[in-house]
């Protein structure tokens, strides 16, 4: 059903809709590809909101979620598109809520997949108007026991959110607060040296002194999977890899969760050909040290996981080694940065050069449980990211564990 349409800054109608996607397979999600694609090339959208993530994403949604399509037009042209779903909860197993949840299904095992750079899909010509639109469009029709979830949003989608917040009189909470760490290698071209030199000493005597210690065992060797194929093959091995070193620390990992390995595979399997999905092996003397599962969008490379041979010697540090060697890589590709993305990990501010927050909302109505529901949250974040914090080390905790 179409609601009362609001207009951009040029006083142009931005007509919003919400329609229930009752088939998301064979032509239906055909049809869809091809109306989501046209708009990603009108789009600065990040690479979780491109057709790659999305629509194997909807392929593989849990049976019981019951996804939406949200639809912008602007003068009959489609402008802005977004996924939601809807998920009853109860608060302190008392209060009924229903969450409309942005690229999100409320099933805690599949959103392990872990969205970030979240927002609208939007044209970047009228952006900022579009996902103002959509979100004030979902916010008015938030009855008193509704409420919006919007997960890693970017800064411009968060920025939107509180604009309607306050368009609307609802409130906005902060479920989870964390940081997204990156290397602008813009900046590290700009300052004439190489990427190890504007390292921390301590950081750069590492890195070089497990170089050499690897080197030694017979050479060392940064290699892309250049082939699905063999690009699958390193996804498993950066698996046996990965578990071994958090099972370790008595944690299951990113591979306990049934979604993820069905998930990346296809994700892998259509990506690696464009060179969106990138595998990486660095290996000493033949041996594998280490895995990253990097993603490539708009001249960015994202670090989505890894898998790293942890020995006795810790003057070894396989997970620092291998990101410096594909940050060095993506240097010498042209690439833009090389981000760590959000989850916590103690390389991150050794190797980074930027960073800024990215935010996990609920926006809706105020209602005294919500908050108190924000604080829980909050406070056990704060806790676990303690926890976390005294387990780290050199190893990425696994996004999606």
């Amino acid at each position: 059903m179409t609601f009362r349409p609001l207009t951009d800054h040029d006083g142009a109608a931005i007509h919003v809709q919400l329609t229930p996607l009752d088939r998301i397979d064979g032509p239906a999600l055909d049809n869809l590809a091809k109306v989501w694609s046209d708009l990603e090339a009108r789009a600065d959208g990040s690479f979780f909101l491109s057709w790659l993530w999305i629509g194997h994403w909807l392929a593989l949604l849990p049976p019981a979620a019951r996804p939406h399509l949200l639809t912008a037009r602007r003068d009959g042209v489609v402008v802005g598109l977004a996924v939601l779903c809807p998920r009853v909860v109860w608060r302190f197993g008392l209060l009924r809520t229903r969450c409309w949840m942005l690229h999100e299904t409320g099933d805690r095992v599949f959103d392990r997949l872990f969205v970030e750079y979240n927002g609208i899909l939007a044209d970047r010509r009228h952006a900022d108007a579009v996902t103002t639109a959509c979100l004030r469009w979902l916010g008015e029709r938030l009855t008193r026991s509704d409420e919006l979830i919007l997960g890693g949003l970017t800064d411009a989608a968060e920025g939107a959110a509180r604009r309607v917040a306050a368009q609307t009189g609802h409130s906005v909470q902060v479920r989870m607060a964390d940081t997204t760490q990156w290397v602008d290698l813009g900046r590290v071209r700009e300052g004439g040296e190489s990427y190890r030199a504007g390292l921390g000493k301590s950081t750069r005597a590492a890195v070089n002194r497990s170089e050499r210690l690897y080197r030694e065992r017979g050479g060392l060797d940064y290699r892309i999977a250049g082939t699905v194929d063999e690009a699958l093959d390193d996804f498993a091995s950066l698996e046996t890899l990965h578990q071994a070193s958090w099972q370790a620390r008595g944690e299951v990992g990113a591979f306990a969760n049934p979604a993820f390995r069905p998930f990346h595979e296809r994700l892998i399997a259509a990506g690696v050909p464009s060179g969106a999905i990138r595998i990486c092996r660095v290996s000493a003397g033949g041996a594998p040290i280490g895995y990253l599962y990097n993603m490539v969008h708009r001249n960015k490379v994202m670090n989505y996981q890894g898998g790293f041979a942890f020995e006795k010697d810790n003057r070894l540090k396989p997970g620092l080694l291998s990101h410096v060697l594909a940050i060095e890589d993506s240097l010498g590709r042209g690439e833009d940065c090389y981000d760590f993305m959000s989850t916590a990990a103690g390389h991150k501010p050794l190797l980074a050069n930027a960073e800024q927050p990215m935010n996990w909302l609920v926006l809706g109505p105020d209602r005294l449980s919500r908050r108190l529901d924000a604080q829980w949250r909050q406070t056990r974040g704060v806790l676990a990211e303690t926890v976390k914090r005294s387990m780290r080390g050199w190893a990425a905790p696994a996004k999606g564990s």
